[in-house]
């Protein structure tokens, strides 16, 4: 399975990528060896994922995310939670 996800760094931006084990991944970034741009920002929390069955439909979903603006990836995260039931804090 491959997925797209957005992380909440620390600084509140926030950071978008793929990858075929999310879990893993998150360990990643906040071990410090993951993305440079989420290096100066720990910790970071994992927001919102997609999953895809094709590397090539993920990044393609990637790109499209990375060029939203920040309030509009707000609202997938919103929406996310609200499908998901996942609470704040």
């Amino acid at each position: 399975m491959n997925y797209v996800y957005i992380l909440r760094c620390s600084d509140d931006t926030l950071y978008t990528g793929w990858t075929v084990d999310i879990k893993n991944r998150l360990k990643v970034h906040n071990s410090g060896k993951g993305a440079k741009y989420t290096r100066g920002r720990l910790p970071v929390k994992l927001e919102y994922y997609e999953k895809y069955t094709t590397k090539k439909k993920a990044t393609k979903r990637e790109y499209e995310i990375k060029q939203f603006k920040k309030d509009k990836k707000e609202k997938l995260i919103k929406d996310f939670k609200v499908k998901n039931q996942i609470r704040e804090g």
